[in-house]
């Protein structure tokens, strides 16, 4: 057996410093049934038998019979072990970056219920132990360390941006007491943005704004950490994904916010919510949720009311993989819109058996793999054809940018906007 780098070592150690018998289950667990196939985007669009999910985790599986079952090191032709080295490594990225949204759906399809998605997690994992993330996708981390935001918005051109959208706030309400109140303490609300938003889709602030107004919220932006997405879960760096996280928690506690309400954003949600407490390996003292939940409490509560005649034209909903199949966030985006809008038409699949828009897992960051994603994307785009919507909602910004682009390549005609956005344009003011 060829000798293994320090790096080669590092991504061993990654199968075997697993702290429970979870990654082992998983990998004895497939049994090649091959019924995940029609799960995929991947493989339902190319037909290629490489992006089958089950073979994505045999690839994982064959380095761990090679280097950890006594078969495996000694006959591992016989039991289809294979070797760390320059080609499988180049194999992994490919199908573990680069032909994979970690959508989950073939998780969900699974019929021995093996964690396809948490498989090549590991994978991936690996590879970045080795330094082997796509530049594009690393460089997207590399700016949320570095500046706190993974745009490297300077604090100065972001405070514009929110002092220019508080003065729209005010012209719109026809309050000179409105606000959009920054790194203010003891706020009920520590609301957090997607950098796209305050570079490319300020108006996604500019709802939220008039929504806490309308609710009479007490609430806050803090402008030294406000990233709601971590890109490093998708890199899926434990180390880096964990600082990302952790400064988002140090400053909700700076700030002392009662609750931290995350963006439209599905992994964003997904990394703070649910990942973050096992990165740091701490419970949060605060509460945790999304802002589709947020709007869904406030109509409940009539602290928010909704006039669903101002809009008729026919809206659809696309379920961000992360809120719904990964997150259980199925019913609520609905009870929303069906507050906010007069004519609302599900997707086939909808809820938790949606396709992925195909910018997940990263690939809106990775310019590699920017063919592949458009062509998978095809999928989404006749779905939203066979709606007849003119309106297509998602509460997911990575959602949202993957979605204009499918609108401008298939020419599908159709108008892309965030549930807050959707929401703002029924608010009744008093």
């Amino acid at each position: 057996m060829a000798e293994l780098s320090d790096k080669q070592q590092k991504a061993l150690a990654v199968l075997s410093g697993q702290k429970d018998s979870r990654l082992i289950t998983h990998l004895n667990s497939c049994v090649r049934c091959g019924l995940c196939a029609e799960s995929c985007m991947y493989y339902v669009t190319t037909g290629d038998p490489r992006f089958v999910p089950a073979r994505k985790v045999d690839l994982v599986s064959s380095m761990y019979r090679r280097y950890f079952t006594m078969t495996g090191k000694l006959f591992p032709r016989l039991t289809d072990a294979r070797q760390l080295n320059d080609q499988t490594t180049a194999e992994m990225v490919d199908q573990l970056f680069g032909a994979c949204t970690l959508c989950g759906r073939c998780t969900l399809h699974c019929s021995v219920g093996v964690d396809i998605g948490y498989v090549v997690r590991v994978g991936r994992e690996m590879l970045s132990a080795m330094g082997c993330v796509p530049a594009t996708l690393q460089s997207t981390v590399n700016a949320a360390l570095q500046t706190g935001n993974n745009m490297a918005i300077p604090t100065p051109e972001l405070t514009d941006t929110l002092s220019w959208l508080e003065d729209e706030l005010r012209a719109e309400v026809n309050d000179p007491g409105a606000s959009i109140p920054l790194n203010r303490n003891n706020a009920n609300v520590l609301y957090t943005l997607n950098p796209r938003e305050p570079k490319f889709f300020p108006l996604s602030i500019a709802a939220m704004a008039k929504i806490f107004y309308a609710a009479r919220e007490s609430w806050t932006i803090s402008t030294t950490m406000y990233d709601v997405t971590n890109y490093a879960y998708f890199s899926c760096n434990p180390g880096e994904a964990g600082i990302i996280a952790e400064r988002l928690f140090r400053e909700v506690l700076n700030l002392q916010a009662k609750r931290c309400v995350l963006a439209e954003c599905g992994h964003g949600s997904r990394a703070f919510r649910w990942e973050a407490p096992n990165y740091l390996q701490t419970s949060f003292p605060f509460d945790v949720l999304t802002s589709v939940e947020l709007l869904g409490e406030y109509i409940r509560t009539d602290r928010i009311k909704l006039d669903r005649t101002r809009l008729r034209e026919t809206v659809t909903l696309h379920d961000p993989c992360n809120l719904v199949r990964e997150g259980g966030i199925v019913d609520e985006q609905r009870f929303v819109l069906k507050h906010a809008v007069e004519k609302f038409v599900e997707m086939t699949p909808h809820g938790i058996d949606n396709f992925c828009c195909g910018g997940g897992g990263g690939q809106l960051a990775m310019s590699e793999y920017s063919s592949r994603r458009m062509n998978i994307a095809e999928i989404k785009a006749e779905q939203i054809r066979r709606t007849g919507a003119s309106i297509v909602v998602s509460p997911c910004h990575n959602c949202i940018d993957q979605l204009m682009q499918i609108d401008s390549t298939f020419k599908l005609g159709v108008k892309i906007q965030t549930l807050a956005e959707t929401v703002a344009d029924a608010l009744i003011l008093s």
